[in-house]
C-alpha cells in the first residue's frame, strides 16, 4: 500500500549481488563501463577463466552497464548489491519479452479478420499485401511471422520495496520478460 492506502501491483525482482568484473574508460576503451557478473557457475571456458582470474567469482551471466563516471569503490571484485536503489526511486527495466512463436498477422499486428458471409473466404488472411507496381514488397511490411523475444524497456516505474535480507527489489508494475527472466533495473535522471 501507498501513502494514501492504495493497494500497489507489486513484481518481486530477486537482486543477487553483482560482481564487477572489468572496469572500463576513456583511455583504454574509449568510454566508460563497468562490466558485472552474477550467478556463479563451475564450467567456464579457459579464454573467459582468464578474463575473470580477478573478480574472485566465476559467472554464469556477464552484462554491461554504462556509467558516467568511475569512483574509487568501483574496483574488480567489488559486490554490488540491492542497497543501490532506495524506496521511490524512478528505474527503467529492460528485458526480453515473453517468445509467442509464429504468429499470423492477426494476433501479431491486430488486423481485422475477413467477412465470414457473402462469398468471402479470407477469414484470418492478410489480405493484399501489395499493388501491382512495383512488382515487390517493400521492407518492412506486416506480416505473420515470428512475435516475442524482443528486448523491451518499460519506463518510469517506481521502486517500491527493497529488502537486503531476502535480496529483493519490489518494482511497482509489471516488467518484461516471463519467470525467471534477466531483467536489468536502470535509475532515471
Amino acid at each position: 500500500m501507498d501513502e494514501n492506502g492504495a493497494v500497489i501491483p507489486v513484481t518481486l525482482l530477486s537482486a543477487s549481488p553483482n560482481v564487477i568484473t572489468q572496469v572500463k574508460n576513456d583511455e583504454t576503451d574509449g568510454y566508460t563501463a563497468l562490466q558485472l557478473g552474477f550467478e556463479e557457475t563451475k564450467k567456464i571456458n579457459k579464454p573467459l577463466a582468464g578474463h575473470l582470474k580477478n573478480s574472485k567469482i566465476m559467472p554464469k551471466i556477464i552484462r554491461e552497464v554504462r556509467v558516467s563516471e568511475i569512483t574509487e569503490e568501483m574496483k574488480i571484485g567489488e559486490k554490488l548489491s540491492a542497497d543501490l536503489f532506495s524506496v521511490g526511486d524512478k528505474v527503467d527495466a529492460t528485458g526480453v519479452s515473453k517468445g509467442k512463436g509464429w504468429a499470423g498477422t492477426i494476433k501479431r499486428h491486430n488486423f481485422h479478420r475477413g467477412r465470414k458471409t457473402h462469398g468471402g473466404q479470407s477469414y484470418r488472411r492478410p489480405g493484399s499485401i501489395g499493388s501491382m507496381y512495383p512488382q515487390r514488397i517493400f521492407p518492412g511490411k506486416k506480416m505473420a511471422g515470428r512475435m516475442g523475444s524482443d528486448q523491451k524497456t518499460i519506463k518510469d516505474l517506481k521502486i517500491a520495496l527493497v529488502d537486503m535480507e531476502l535480496n529483493v527489489i519490489g518494482v511497482a508494475g509489471s516488467v518484461p520478460g516471463p519467470r525467471k527472466a534477466i531483467v536489468m533495473l536502470k535509475e532515471v535522471k
